[in-house]
Formats: C-alpha cells, sequence, structure tokens
C-alpha cells in the first residue's frame, strides 16, 4: 500500500475544533484584503466600459484624456502587443481588454492610471469611442438558432451537430448502454425542458489589485484572488513576461466562491503600471462586478427518464444547453458529466453545448454547471416518484451509485457515500415531521468529483520548536486551520505550535488555484507528506546524536525514541530539544513536498427541505433546512458545517430570487445588490448540518473536498419541495413570486 493511501488511525488534534488562527486579524481589521494595500507614488486605475452588448469600435480617441493634468497613462488594446500562444489566453487578454469589437454591456475598452480617483473618473469621460452598434443576443436557445447574430466567425468546433448557430461553439456527449431499450422496458416515461438564470456568487469584496512593473520587465502583483500562481502565469503569458520576474501575492479574500478563479484586471493594472512607471491600483465597483466579471452560465436543459411501477430507473438521457457568456467554457459539459452521477444506470446518455453570447465571460461558481443539472435531474425523478406514488428517498436508495457502480460519465466508483447520506437522510427526524397547509417536502441529490492538481509545501522546523507552514492556496475556508491541524497531528504537537502562512509566488513551488474542493484534499496531503519529511530527518538527527543507527529510531508524540530494546537505553529526544541543537547536528530541518495530486475522491450529498407557498402571491418562505453530506474526515468540524451551510444559502438564492436581467438593449438591468437580491439572514431558517465520514482512499486521514458539492442539490430539493407545496411541478429558477403565481393560476 502507499504511504498517501488512507489507514485507519487515533486522531488527537483532527476533528477537533480550535478557533481558526486568522481570526484576531479579521475581525479587528488587522488583516488586509485586495485594495488595503498601498505603495510609494501609488497611481488611481479606472477603466471605461461598453455602453452596448454588441458592437465594433470604431475608432477610440484618448487625446483628451491624456492631456489632463495628473493623468499619468490611458492604455487601449494596442497597448498589448504581445500576441498569447493559445487561444484561450488570447480570450483572456481580450476579455481584459476589447479588440476589435465589444461583446457585452461592460466590456473594458479603455483604462486610465491618474493622481487621484477623482481624475481618473473625469479622464474616463474625455475618451470617445466611436462604436457600431452590431445586433445582439443574451438567450442561449436563441443564440443557437441559424439567424442568430454571431459574436465570434470560425471557432465553431467540427462536433457541433449540424444546424446550428456558430454561437454553438463546442459540444460534449457521455453515457453508455441503449437508452431507447431502456425506455421500452419503463412503466413510465418523462421528460421536460428545464430552464436556470445566470447569477453572481455575491462574494462581498470586489476585485481589487495594487501592480507594479518596471522597464526591466521586473513586477509585483498584490492581489485579491482564488489562484496567485494562475495570475502570475497568466499575466505573464499576457503582457510577454518571464514568469519568475513577476511576483505576485495574494491578499486576504472577502468572498470568492469561484468568482475569483480568473483574471480581470491584472493585465490592464501591470500595463497601465509600465506606461506610467508607478504603482497603480484598480479596483472594480460593484457595477463592474456584476457587469464584467463572471457569474455562472444560464442553461437551458432536456431531461428523460423511464422508470419502472416499483421505482428501478430503465433509462436516462440529458441534453444540457449552457450559455458561457462571450467566450467558450466548459459548464455544459460539466453539467453532462454531473447530473446523472448519483445513479447507477445501465442505460445512459448525455450531451452538453457551450454556447456563447453577449454577455460577460461565464466563471465559475462551486460546481461549475452542476447545480442546473441536478435541478432538471433530480425534479424529473421527484415528478416519477410523485405519479408512481413511490418514496423519494426509497427510490433513490433503489438506484444509487455505490461501490463499484460505472458512473454515467465513465469511470468506476471505489468507496463513495452516497447510499449514507440517503439512509442518514431516512433516518432524521425531519423527514417523518409533520407539513402545514401549503407546505411541501423536498429532496435532492447532488455530486461533485474533487480535484487535487499542483501542490508544494514547506515546513520549517525552527530552533525553538516551533513550526513554519507554507503553503501556496489562499485561505477561503478556513485552509490555515485545517493545514495546521494535519501537520501538528503528524508532528505530535500541540496546535499552537504551527503557524501556517501563504507563500507569495517567489518562495514556494507552482500551486492551482483553490478550487474544485481541492485544497483540504491535496494541501492537506502535502502538508503530512512535508512533515514525514522532517521527522525523517528528525529521526536521523537523534539517531546521530545517540550514535545509533536512523532505522533504530521511530517517532512517537513528538519525540524520537529508540525503536526496542536493541536500540539502546535512551530517553527520548522532542522535537524542540533536537530542534535547538539542530545547528551542531548538521543544520536547519525543513520538510518538503511536492505533488500533482491524484485520488481527490468524488463527493455526494442529500439535501431536505420543507417549504411554505403562499397561494395568494406565489411567495415561498423556507420552513427548515437539512444537509446531509460525506466529508471522508472533517478536519475540522466547524468548517465542513460551514460549508455545508453555505452551499444551501446560496442555493437557496439561485432557487428563489437570484438572476441577471437583461432588457431589450442587451444591457444588464440590475447590477447591484438593491436589485439583485441574495438571501439575508431573516430569509432563512437554520440549516442544520449532518457529517458522514466515508474514508476517501486516496488521502491518508481519508480526507475529501466538501466545498463544492454543497451547492449542487439545493436548486432541486426547493423545487421539489414549492412543485409539492403548490401542487404544480416548476420547471424554471428562479422561483419568484410572480412565477410561483403564474404556475398555480394556469394549472
Amino acid at each position: 500500500m502507499a504511504k498517501d493511501e488512507f489507514q485507519t488511525r487515533d486522531f488527537k488534534v483532527v476533528g477537533t475544533r480550535p478557533n481558526r488562527p486568522d481570526g484576531i486579524d479579521k475581525v479587528t481589521g488587522r488583516a488586509r484584503y485586495g485594495a488595503d494595500m498601498s505603495a510609494p507614488g501609488m497611481l488611481w486605475g479606472a477603466v471605461l466600459r461598453s455602453p452596448h452588448a454588441h458592437a465594433k469600435i470604431i475608432n477610440i480617441d484618448t487625446s483628451a484624456a491624456e492631456a489632463m493634468q495628473g493623468v499619468k497613462a490611458v492604455v487601449t488594446r494596442a497597448d498589448f502587443t504581445h500576441q498569447p500562444d493559445d487561444q484561450d489566453t488570447a480570450d483572456i487578454l481580450d476579455n481584459c481588454m476589447a479588440g476589435e469589437k465589444t461583446l457585452y454591456d461592460g466590456h473594458a475598452v479603455a483604462a486610465v492610471a491618474a493622481s487621484s480617483k477623482s481624475i481618473a473618473r473625469a479622464a474616463l469621460a474625455a475618451i470617445k469611442v466611436d462604436y457600431e452598434v452590431l445586433p445582439h443576443v443574451t438567450d442561449v436557445d436563441e443564440a443557437i438558432k441559424p439567424e442568430a447574430p454571431v459574436l465570434h466567425r470560425g471557432r465553431q468546433q467540427e462536433n457541433v451537430p449540424e444546424g446550428l448557430s456558430e454561437n454553438a461553439l463546442s459540444h460534449s456527449a457521455y453515457g453508455h448502454g441503449d437508452p431507447e431499450q431502456g425506455f421500452s422496458d419503463a412503466d413510465l416515461v418523462i421528460e421536460r425542458t428545464f430552464r436556470t438564470a445566470a447569477t453572481h456568487q455575491g462574494y462581498i469584496e470586489p476585485h481589487a489589485c495594487l501592480a507594479t512593473l518596471g522597464a526591466d520587465g521586473q513586477g509585483d502583483l498584490w492581489v485579491c484572488t482564488q489562484g496567485h500562481f494562475m495570475v502570475r502565469n497568466t499575466c505573464a503569458a499576457i503582457l510577454g513576461l518571464e514568469a519568475g520576474k513577476l511576483r505576485v501575492t495574494a491578499s486576504e479574500i472577502g468572498g470568492g466562491f469561484g468568482g475569483k478563479t480568473t483574471v480581470f484586471l491584472e493585465p490592464t493594472a501591470l500595463a497601465l503600471s509600465r506606461k506610467a512607471g508607478r504603482p497603480v491600483k484598480l479596483t472594480m465597483t460593484r457595477d463592474e462586478c456584476f457587469r464584467a466579471s463572471g457569474p455562472t452560465s444560464s442553461s437551458s436543459i432536456d431531461i428523460k427518464i423511464g422508470i419502472t411501477s416499483d421505482g428501478r430507473i430503465t433509462a436516462a438521457t440529458g441534453d444540457y444547453r449552457y450559455q458561457n457568456g462571450a467566450y467558450l467554457g466548459m459548464n455544459a459539459m460539466l453539467g453532462a458529466m454531473t447530473g446523472f452521477a448519483p445513479y447507477a444506470l445501465d442505460h445512459v446518455r448525455t450531451t452538453g453545448l457551450e454556447v456563447v453570447t453577449n454577455r460577460p465571460k461565464a466563471a465559475a461558481y462551486r460546481a461549475p454547471g452542476a447545480p442546473m443539472a441536478a435541478f432538471a435531474v433530480e425534479s424529473v425523478i421527484d415528478e416519477l416518484c410523485d405519479k408512481l406514488n413511490l418514496d423519494p428517498i426509497e427510490t433513490r436508495l433503489k438506484n444509487a451509485a455505490r461501490e463499484g457502480t460505472r458512473a454515467s460519465y465513465g469511470p468506476t466508483y471505489p468507496a463513495i457515500g452516497l447510499e449514507a447520506t440517503l439512509k442518514a437522510a431516512q433516518a432524521h427526524p425531519h423527514w417523518s415531521a409533520p407539513l402545514g397547509e401549503n407546505q411541501g417536502r423536498g429532496v435532492a441529490c447532488g455530486f461533485w468529483f474533487n480535484f487535487g492538481g499542483d501542490t508544494c509545501v514547506s515546513l520549517m522546523i525552527n530552533p525553538d520548536g516551533t513550526v513554519s507552514l507554507s503553503e501556496g492556496n489562499p485561505d477561503i475556508g478556513g485552509s490555515r486551520a485545517s493545514m495546521s491541524m494535519m501537520a501538528a497531528e503528524e508532528l505530535g504537537i500541540p496546535l499552537e505550535q504551527v503557524r501556517c502562512v501563504i507563500s507569495d509566488t517567489a518562495t514556494l513551488g507552482q500551486n492551482d488555484v483553490t478550487d474544485g474542493s481541492r485544497v483540504t484534499f491535496a494541501v492537506g496531503l502535502a502538508t503530512i507528506k512535508a512533515a514525514r519529511h522532517a521527522v525523517e530527518i528528525m529521526k536521523q538527527r537523534a539517531a546521530q546524536n545517540w550514535g545509533i543507527e536512523p532505522e533504530a529510531v521511530e517517532w512517537v508524540d513528538g519525540a524520537a525514541q529508540p525503536a526496542g530494546p536493541n536500540a539502546g537505553k535512551f530517553p527520548p529526544m522532542t522535537l524542540a530539544e533536537i530542534a535547538a541543537i539542530a545547528s551542531q547536528t548538521g543544520g536547519p530541518i525543513s520538510g518538503h513536498f511536492e505533488v500533482n495530486a491524484e485520488g481527490a475522491g468524488v463527493s455526494f450529498a442529500t439535501h431536505m427541505v420543507d417549504t411554505e407557498v403562499d397561494p395568494e402571491t406565489g411567495a415561498v418562505k423556507i420552513l427548515r433546512y437539512t444537509v446531509f453530506q460525506d466529508a471522508g474526515k472533517a478536519v475540522h468540524p466547524d468548517y465542513v458545517e460551514g460549508q455545508f451551510q453555505g452551499g444551501a444559502v446560496q442555493g437557496i438564492g439561485w432557487a428563489l430570487n437570484e438572476e441577471y436581467i437583461y432588457g431589450a438593449d442587451g444591457r444588464l438591468q440590475n447590477p447591484g445588490f438593491l436589485d439583485y437580491r441574495i438571501p439575508v439572514a431573516s430569509d432563512l431558517p437554520m440549516i442544520e448540518p449532518v457529517i458522514l465520514e466515508i474514508p476517501n482512499p486516496g488521502h491518508p486521514y481519508g480526507v475529501r473536498g466538501v466545498g463544492e458539492t454543497s451547492i449542487v442539490p439545493p436548486l432541486a430539493a426547493i423545487a421539489n419541495s414549492v412543485s409539492r407545496g403548490a401542487g404544480v411541478r416548476l420547471t424554471s429558477l428562479p422561483l419568484s413570486p410572480p412565477k410561483v403565481l403564474a404556475a398555480i393560476k394556469d394549472h
């Protein structure tokens, strides 16, 4: 067995609930976020954005702005002279600064650096842009019609079915068996079309950065991001820099949820700094966050499922059409892979169609593509149960994927926890609690892949016996605490002796973005291995001190000791004692581990929710909500429960209120929290989290990621609950009062 595979053990630190190490900084204001950094001689940046959904740029006249006192630099696309090597990076550049066309309301066309914010804003007003307004399209189904306005010519891939507009850029397909044969074996087949709206991640802190780039090609970037190594690599590729000459430091982050896994401002700030010869700070307004950063996709989905009268699913198909905004994405592919993933199916087929529209490029938002797919699939399963008078949980258990099941998207599952979540839901008092008039109870399951990726950790044993742990992923969900706990567990020392810091790109090897629920799994694995590396060195130092072979030393409870009576009789040497004499035994002691982590372990959840529908207004109230999810091993249960609760709350927003609303002119109508309504405390009941622990065989402690899966089932669970309470099946999100009321009246 490889050392990084799961082995049962008793934990002393892992599984406890200590205070978070960054808590005091964040509640006292000492923590520094994206816009908190400043530099001597710093300039203020501002971005001019397109007022049109689709337009050709005829001319940009920046002369008046450049002549203004206090304006130190103006950049347009003409200042980005380096051509990126690949299409994905070229698209990121085009998204940061428009080239020949603007592709959505809010697309950047020019930027200014000035000695004050007011001068920068005045300079934007002085820039004259001549546009030729073009026809636009913002709806996914409209965008694939042959007559639709086309955003990009010649970009459609060969795998796209014939007859669709060039806005349909890519097509994917998965499945096995013969669905038509399976449907013929069914007692009931239901086919429905579902639609979901684009939603924003709703992070409180806007995108912000401070950039310095000299004429020698060396630069520094302070940035609010989920992945500063990604920012470095992307900016270097766009600006033609050597990555090693650009040092990027991640600030604290005021929320991300996938929305800060890409680059919107940073190349522009660097270009302004290079032109002005001074540091430049660039911060988005809330309006800019909505109009010009990445929300999730809206979608249009066809689902068909056949079932026998005793509840066995015989076949299933799904066609997922996702609008990805102005550039190619992969959300439909992820939807096609995840929708039927919770079930063991003999006959299944899914397709995903990636469609571009005149909207900002879609970005990740916790399990990108999966919540919409689960909404559609779990809604049809619920309707089948309703029509055949089947128990929704028993039916899901009867068809649940288990260890050895061939997933709908291809692989065979190892040990997984879906069945455990369903049984926990079935046994919970929530399932048997009585309901009142106009109230309904909904259940739904959800799946996410989880991810590992490039990870690098260094762990230094300090002379006083404390430990400095360096990792390269911004702390979004409590990773400093989780990494410190795993290091303390492995070293056998108190948690208080470990401090975890987020290193910049110049002081640690490549680390992938904090996304895909990868950090606790992958960085935790690397931390454990780095600690074991340091332990091996400390055992060697103790052996050297005792004059015995290193193989005759073992590590127990934070100290080296002879391994048995034949190794000699020596008192144990603690980590602190070994560290204190390190200079006399060979020098500093540290542990390192670098890995492209595999074996992340897939994740499942089951959500249960009660709602009440007002038949007079269509308003929906969430009455009770319980989350059942497999965490593998909950390193810090408070943070795991917080992820469960946060995913449910955001899912409630998706399900009931949140949507990007575009006018006939293609402009966003609600770019602010006054008109784009996310749930607040008064909208919510207590979200009860139930942690299941089915160990991930690919991690030494059994850890799985938990951040993504928790947002996959809420849309469907709420829609199922509301449909039962309202007495009519609802297939379009959000379930806003006018939409629910109209459905009730039409029924």
